[in-house]
């Protein structure tokens, strides 16, 4: 049956699909790229990444690294996260951090870990100290230094490895524990109260009256190793594809998977 109607419902029609049309391909490209990006996200070429730390960032290998996974990977939101060791460990059973870099190396009952990279140790001085015009600092030249660190992570550990390299020689070290953040100790070093042991990390940042020298053992430069610590059940393709980019930059082998 053929239906003829009246010629304004006709042009009603025709208006109305005019005003569709565009709405139409609208929908017909939010679906392209919704497929895109769910094929993208399977790759671990879009989603999300969060990655935890717990050390200075404003230079070293983990702001490089993050620089330029950032430049190859724009589709990947990574979000940044400092915290203390035990929360980023609490963060990753909890899966609310993907991936958590810190100094050390230990195992975990549920995670996976891999070796990452070394970074020297650092030792900040008042700009008028005597040692501060080496280029860099014997563990013994410290053996009289008043260290000054925090009660926060990575403090404890850095007072151990103070005490672990200077007892090698039977001494014992001044070590002040401070309830302040590692910024407010580099900030007031300046004034010649102390030192303070540091991550290469740091290096990039620069405090009043502040110089940062590498320390050095029998072997040459005192380097502290990073780790690597992921969920085994991670499902994340973004995690997987961020540990390959590292593990190929930097030559490293370890398994994924």
């Amino acid at each position: 049956m053929k239906l003829f109607y009246p010629l304004a419902h006709r042009r009603d029609d025709h208006v109305a699909g005019r005003q569709f049309m565009p709405q139409a391909r609208h929908l017909v490209a939010n679906s392209d790229r919704l497929v895109e990006t769910m094929r993208l996200a399977g790759q671990g070429r879009a989603g999300g990444l969060a990655v935890g730390f717990n050390g200075p960032i404003s230079a070293g290998n983990l702001r490089a690294t993050l620089f330029a996974w950032r430049d190859s990977n724009p589709q990947v939101d990574i979000e940044g996260i400092e915290a203390e060791r035990l929360a980023l460990l609490a963060g990753l059973d909890a899966g609310a951090v993907d991936l958590a870099i810190i100094p050390g190396e230990a195992s975990y009952q549920g995670l996976r870990r891999a070796a990452f990279w070394s970074e020297r140790l650092l030792v900040a001085l008042p700009a008028s100290h005597r040692l501060a015009e080496q280029e860099s600092v014997n563990w013994t030249d410290l053996r009289d230094e008043t260290f000054l660190l925090t009660v926060e992570d990575p403090g404890p550990e850095l007072r151990d490895l103070v005490l672990g390299h200077l007892a090698a020689f039977g001494m014992s070290p001044r070590i002040r524990m401070r309830c302040v953040s590692r910024e407010w100790i580099m900030s007031v070093l300046g004034g010649g109260i102390g030192v303070t042991i540091t991550y290469e990390g740091a290096s990039g940042a620069q405090y009043p009256d502040v110089v940062l020298r590498e320390v050095h053992d029998a072997h040459g430069r005192t380097l502290i190793g990073y780790s690597a610590y992921w969920r085994k059940a991670s499902d994340n393709p973004a995690l997987r594809r961020f540990l390959t980019f590292v593990r190929n930059r930097y030559s490293l082998a370890f398994e994924i998977d």
